[in-house]
């Protein structure tokens, strides 16, 4: 991999442009008193998604109880839950059009379960009021708590997704509240308590990972039963977070893509631009349609 010590590569650099779509979101987003992970993690393809009328909702406010190094979202004490919350997102997605609802989260260590039971309330709610709508949600990692995770579960999402982020080595300096494996448990025992559910992860690259390294994160995701991967370049919010110590460059990240399709993922997106709820609806519809085809047959 090279490191590319200068300027922001060619590759990196994207041409906003402001269109009516992307301010009806904005507007939407501010009446319905919501939160979007777009926003609050500083998210470089958050004009292209707008720009569509897609955006992944962040549920339990904008204030994190974790303070990760590579993370835009403020960190702190959060406010208390919010129980209509759950229904204004139902009302935005709607207004929306979305077909394909992704809904993420702070970190709230401060709750008994995490969370868990808005999570499930809010895919609950998506179920009642918008019953042709696929659901993905993106959660943390309830402190390893199976009870917590087994409340998400038995909403019946289509998609749980739980990022890795990064490799086992980094952890300690990128995501010091976090545990390598604990993540993965989450992942495995997401698929324990619904085989059936298709679960996805994503990881960062850029932040002094070695290749070897990203391979063995594949290969663990796998062995957690993982479906579906995204791989995209870190960027840094700002001087005081995670320095990037590596451009990568997209014929790597098109290699990984084909390396993880022959280990057996499902569904791969990889690129410098990828980010785990960018164009999600695109993993989800695959995946439906392969699961069509194999009924056909």
């Amino acid at each position: 991999m090279k490191v590319f010590h200068q300027k922001k590569p060619d590759w990196l650099k994207k041409r906003l442009a402001i269109n009516n779509e992307q301010k009806q979101v904005y507007n939407l987003l501010r009446r319905s008193n919501l939160h979007t992970v777009c926003e609050s993690a500083l998210c470089p393809n958050i004009a292209e998604c707008f720009g569509k009328k897609t955006a992944t909702f962040m549920i339990l406010g904008d204030i994190c109880t974790r303070n990760c190094r590579f993370c835009a979202i403020s960190s702190g004490t959060p406010l208390p839950v919010d129980s209509d919350e759950p229904k204004r997102l139902v009302f935005a997605a709607r207004e929306m059009g979305l077909k394909h609802i992704v809904i993420t989260s702070v970190t709230r260590d401060d709750l008994p379960d995490g969370g868990a039971r808005h999570f499930a309330r809010t895919v609950e709610e998506i179920h009642k009021e918008f019953p042709t709508a696929t659901i993905e949600v993106l959660t943390p990692d309830f402190q390893g708590d199976e009870s917590s995770l087994e409340i998400v579960i038995h909403s019946h999402p289509d998609i749980f997704n739980h990022n890795l982020e990064t490799v086992p080595r980094l952890y300690h300096e990128i995501r010091p509240m976090a545990d390598y494996r604990r993540s993965l448990s989450i992942l495995k025992k997401a698929k324990d308590i619904d085989p059936n559910i298709n679960t996805k992860s994503g990881i960062m690259l850029g932040l002094g990972e070695h290749r070897q390294e990203v391979s063995k994160a594949m290969s663990d995701l796998l062995d957690a039963g993982c479906d579906i991967l995204t791989v995209g370049q870190y960027l840094s919010p700002s001087q005081g977070h995670a320095e990037i110590k590596e451009y990568i460059h997209p014929d790597v990240f098109k290699d990984i893509e084909r390396k993880a399709y022959e280990l057996g993922f499902a569904y791969v997106a990889s690129g410098p631009f990828v980010r785990s709820s960018f164009n999600a609806a695109e993993a989800c519809n695959a995946l439906n349609k392969n699961k069509f085809t194999i009924q056909v047959i």
